[in-house]
């Protein structure tokens, strides 16, 4: 069965990637919950999607006692999210400048997981892909799905990932085709989309059967899934 994750949490009432939001996503009954993780000036890892807080500091320079209330680490959101999945993005990109490519920030992240025992429902995910490859070669590696640019080739990328070790894509919806679900299921690599949000796009992903669904509305997506056959 597709699996719904709430893409930030459930921030239609609170801010995204708060624990309010990942408290809302729990209680509409979601399978699972997406958020994002970056590094401090003090080494300390929270969630926050964007570079920046809304001052316009850096996260990478600020000490994490110095961030907005509201920015909670990632062991206090992992908490929060009760017994769900949660896919933890490793937000790693060359262009922003906390990036990291020397891989200890893939070591931190999965210390988090490991101190707080949630490594049986976790996936690691990157639209970097030495990140990703960087999770897969740790000692005890997390399953990691490759995020995908718009416009990405799906085929040749669940190839791609399958020869990486990798345990999933997750392409941008309107990208994914029945021909590339099949191969991803051929290759035993599992599918979840991003960010699906109408009720018509949800409906096509559930007929075609891809593992995972990453939504902005939960509760939309789970009457989709219930209603389509």
């Amino acid at each position: 069965m597709t699996q719904i994750f709430a893409h930030r949490g459930l921030h239609q009432r609170v801010p995204e990637n708060t624990v309010a939001a990942f408290a809302e996503a729990v209680a509409v009954g979601a399978d699972g919950i997406e958020l994002d993780v970056r590094r401090c000036a003090d080494g300390a890892l929270v969630v926050h999607h964007n570079p920046t807080v809304a001052d316009g500091r850096i996260i990478r320079d600020v000490n994490c006692r110095d961030l907005p209330d509201h920015v909670p680490t990632l062991a206090v959101a992992l908490a929060a999210c009760g017994v769900l999945i949660v896919n933890v993005e490793i937000k790693n990109d060359p262009a922003e400048p906390d990036f990291d490519p020397s891989g200890s920030l893939v070591t931190d992240v999965a210390r988090v997981i490991d101190d707080g025992g949630h490594r049986d429902r976790v996936i690691i995910s990157s639209f970097h892909y030495d990140t990703c490859v960087q999770v897969v070669e740790m000692t005890s590696p997390l399953p990691v799905g490759w995020l995908l640019d718009v416009g990405a080739d799906v085929a040749k990328c669940v190839r791609q990932a399958a020869t990486a070790g990798f345990a999933a894509v997750h392409p941008f919806f309107i990208d994914v085709t029945a021909d590339s679900v099949a191969l991803a299921r051929e290759l035993g690599i599992a599918v979840n989309t991003w960010t699906v949000n109408r009720d018509e796009d949800i409906r096509r992903l559930v007929e075609l059967g891809v593992d995972g669904i990453i939504s902005d509305d939960p509760a939309l997506a789970q009457d989709c899934r219930r209603n389509t056959h």
